[in-house]
């Protein structure tokens, strides 16, 4: 089969969905040709490209086309939708005369999905939607985008999109939900989680770095790490007042990332001395960094269930650590930790809660140790290799013998 990627983030470009597309298409590259319509790096990518309307590289089955979309740091928000534009602008074209049998967008830009569902419907090409992050719905309840014509239209558009579609693919059951109340019909839409690397059991996994667990931990007895993106979808205040009221227990609250939030972040918590903030780590150390907390936080703001679906879950269960759950009851996380034991959860409008199931921990060390247990015996069910084969073969079972 030829499978057409629109995605305007892919390696050099370090985003969460470029390295995701990158996994995906080397998964599909092993039995099929890929052509990968992207843009310009942009999202502090590792390299820069000079301009031209079109740059190609041939590797092998997987064909990579960059357009020559500008490219403004994602920290220039405002500049940062003329990289979308002109990346929608110059692979519309390109994309109508790229020879394939199945169409697969992501969502980068957010409205991505829109446009493989147009370019889809020109050719005559069935659609495969993976929704990494769900918009409008991300815009609007991040305060992004402000309620009202703007976000309808959007909103219009993302429906009648979904409607296009020959299979949604979706990265939990909350997002799936989501898009079942969108009036989506549920045979369509299949869940792929991102997952992790799972090491075999028979191989000795290195101690973690003394370096990085000293700077992650400092003098605190009891760490709660966040480790990621500092964006729109979190209860950051939720974790900030709690943390606040811990400071007489020894417990400390490091946050490990950057984002767009991480500024507001800081300044609700100035003057906190048990919370802390440091850069992100190299990808060699993301071991150590997991393995230097007690217990990771996972959050999501109520409004934001099955919208944004944390995918460093997986990499925590891999790496045996429990999970305290700042979100909603309908999220994945909380609704698989409960089950599967790995996870507490506390509501993201209650710092008060969140307080009560942090002492409860620190009452109970031994449940913290079981709820480590417990995640990394679930690990194995959410292994890498095993979802991208489901993602292939959703692929697969499309249009192979559709007429070209």
């Amino acid at each position: 089969m030829r499978v057409l990627l629109l995605n305007l983030y892919y390696p050099p470009d370090t985003s969460a969905t470029a390295k995701m597309a990158q996994l995906v298409v080397d998964a599909l590259a092993i039995k099929h040709t890929v052509t990968v319509l992207c843009g310009r790096p942009s999202y502090d990518p590792t390299e820069r490209r000079p301009w031209r309307f079109f740059q190609t590289e041939d590797r092998g089955p997987v064909r990579i086309v960059r357009t020559g979309s500008t490219d403004y740091s994602r920290r220039e928000m405002r500049k940062r939708v003329l990289n979308y534009l002109s990346y929608v602008a110059l692979a519309v074209p390109r994309a109508l005369i790229t020879r394939c049998d199945v169409i697969l967008a992501m969502t980068d830009p957010p409205f991505q999905g829109i446009v493989g569902a147009f370019v889809a419907i020109l050719k005559n090409k069935p659609y495969v939607y993976n929704i990494r992050d769900m918009y409008p719905d991300m815009a609007v309840g991040g305060s992004i985008v402000e309620p009202g014509l703007l976000s309808r239209v959007w909103e219009r558009l993302h429906r009648w999109a979904l409607r296009q579609t020959t299979r949604v693919i979706v990265l939990g059951e909350d997002m799936r939900s989501r898009i079942i109340a969108k009036g989506v019909d549920a045979s369509r839409i299949m869940v792929v989680r991102d997952g992790a690397e799972i090491a075999p059991p028979n191989i000795l996994q290195p101690p973690p770095e003394a370096e990085v667990v000293r700077a992650i931990r400092g003098n605190f007895s009891f760490v709660l790490l966040h480790a990621g993106n500092l964006g729109f979808y979190g209860a950051w205040n939720t974790l900030i007042t709690g943390a606040r009221r811990l400071a007489k227990d020894g417990v400390g609250l490091v946050f490990v990332g950057d984002g767009a939030q991480r500024a507001q972040i800081e300044a609700a918590a100035s003057g906190s001395d048990n919370v802390k903030f440091l850069d992100f780590f190299p990808a060699s150390k993301i071991p150590s960094v997991l393995a230097a907390a007690d217990v990771h936080v996972i959050t999501v703001k109520r409004g934001l269930e099955g919208v944004v679906v944390p995918s460093k879950m997986y990499g925590i269960l891999a790496a045996g650590k429990p999970i305290i759950a700042v979100a909603p009851e309908e999220t994945d996380v909380v609704s698989l930790g409960l089950r599967q034991g790995f996870a507490v959860a506390a509501d993201p409008d209650k710092p008060a809660e969140l307080v009560e199931v942090i002492r409860i921990l620190l009452a109970d060390m031994h449940k913290v140790q079981t709820m480590g247990e417990a995640a990394r015996a679930a690990a194995p069910e959410y292994d890498r290799v095993i979802e991208l084969q489901k993602f292939v073969e959703i692929i697969e079972g499309l249009g192979a013998d559709e007429p070209t």
